[in-house]
């Protein structure tokens, strides 16, 4: 059956896009991945998907709205010159790549762009752990560690998009003597907590042939607990919601060492039944983990949407 309002969705991520077709109440109808590889190869598969996907599900051929939710950094301020870029990647090819003016060239339809973790916090606003919170934090810890900030019903733009990744956190050398993979920072979050850091660290070369033991576990703990501490005195949001490839992995092993840590590091100073007594209800998984990202992308699509018709 053909759908009136048909939303395109574009999770672009480093290594794949996925991009699919969906309605605004978060049915994704149909969807595909596309190597990345270099713009010139990615991107045109991308609109030809789009068009087929147009001419299959929606009733007059065409796309209504389209979300793009892109791996960073990138620009999301639309008063900017390179709004729609993704800007300053360490990804080869990939620096300064109007992603959005190459879609628009083809689909002159309401467009919202923005990194993936942003559009994952829509989407578990939406239709996920978030439902019904005006202010909540997204973050995701794999390969990378991102944040989406979610404040007093928007998400959250500054001078460009949080980098909550990239926050300084104490590092005891004697514990963990450990230098950092970051290539800016050497040991801010990302450069000590993410998937990488925990390979090199345990001198193996990928994630998957890492051996977590207990030691590794805390101290993973410990990192992510350092973070979050800071994001509940600096922005306190009504519950963060983390994911990624490192938390699907330590389960709740890894959330409970993280939720007790919190705990002790904000040392009851933050006075609130959540953080006192319901802490599993304020550190939360993803409700959304399979396809996260492409709902993430439906989710700014359908924000394009409701754009257009104020």
């Amino acid at each position: 059956a053909k759908v009136e309002t048909l939303i395109g969705a574009v999770e672009a991520g480093g290594t794949k896009f996925i991009v699919g077709v969906g309605t605004p109440d978060g049915t994704i109808l149909s969807q595909t991945e596309i190597p990345t590889t270099t713009p010139t190869q990615t991107l045109p598969l991308v609109r030809a998907y789009l068009r087929e996907s147009a001419a299959n599900f929606s009733t007059n051929g065409k796309l209504s709205a389209l979300g793009v939710a892109s791996f960073g950094p990138v620009d999301p301020d639309r008063s900017s010159a390179t709004y729609g870029q993704i800007t300053t990647t360490p990804k080869p090819g990939w620096q300064f790549v109007d992603i959005l003016g190459d879609l628009r060239s083809e689909f002159p339809v309401p467009m919202e762009f923005d990194t993936d973790v942003a559009g994952s916090a829509l989407g578990e606003r939406q239709w996920g752990a978030a439902k019904g919170l005006h202010s909540f934090i997204y973050v995701t810890v794999g390969t990378g560690i991102g944040g989406g900030i979610f404040s007093n019903g928007n998400l959250h733009h500054g001078l460009i998009h949080p980098e909550m990744g990239h926050m300084l956190i104490p590092h005891d050398r004697n514990r963990d003597p450990f230098d950092g993979v970051c290539p800016f920072h050497g040991d801010c979050l990302e450069g000590l907590a993410s998937g990488p850091a925990a390979a090199k660290r345990a001198g193996v070369s990928s994630g998957k042939d890492i051996v977590w033991d207990d030691a590794a576990w805390d101290l993973e703990a410990e990192y992510l607990a350092s973070a979050f501490a800071n994001c509940s005195l600096m922005i306190s949001p009504q519950r963060i919601i983390v994911g990624g490839g490192i938390i699907e992995g330590g389960g709740e092993n890894l959330l409970g060492r993280v939720r007790r840590k919190v705990q002790e590091k904000l040392a009851g100073y933050v006075k609130h039944p959540l953080l006192e007594d319901n802490i599993s209800e304020f550190i939360v998984s993803p409700a959304l983990v399979r396809n996260s990202g492409l709902l993430g992308a439906l989710a700014l699509g359908s924000v394009a949407l409701s754009r257009k018709s104020e």
